[in-house]
């Protein structure tokens, strides 16, 4: 069949996109960062009531995760299951 790579691919040469995939996974661990510093008790920094600051750090947590995971899975394995074919 056809191999229907790019020309970056056949170049050897990395995209301005793999930068973005990077970007995207230092978000998430940035959100998950700031979801934990808002569960820890000396992060005064924030003017909340202490039962909204978790809420909110919760929320910041669950989405880093749910963002790390979901960019790992599609640019990462992807790459590692299109690449062995």
């Amino acid at each position: 069949m056809l191999n229907n790579s790019t020309t970056d691919e056949r170049l050897n040469q990395k995209s301005p996109q793999r930068l973005v995939q990077y970007f995207t996974l230092a978000m998430a661990t940035i959100y998950t960062c700031l979801g934990i510093m808002m569960w820890l008790p000396q992060a005064n920094i924030f003017a909340l009531p202490t039962t909204t600051r978790r809420i909110l750090g919760a929320v910041f947590i669950i989405y880093g995760i749910l963002r790390f995971a979901r960019t790992y899975r599609q640019h990462f394995q992807r790459n590692k299951t299109h690449d062995a074919r």
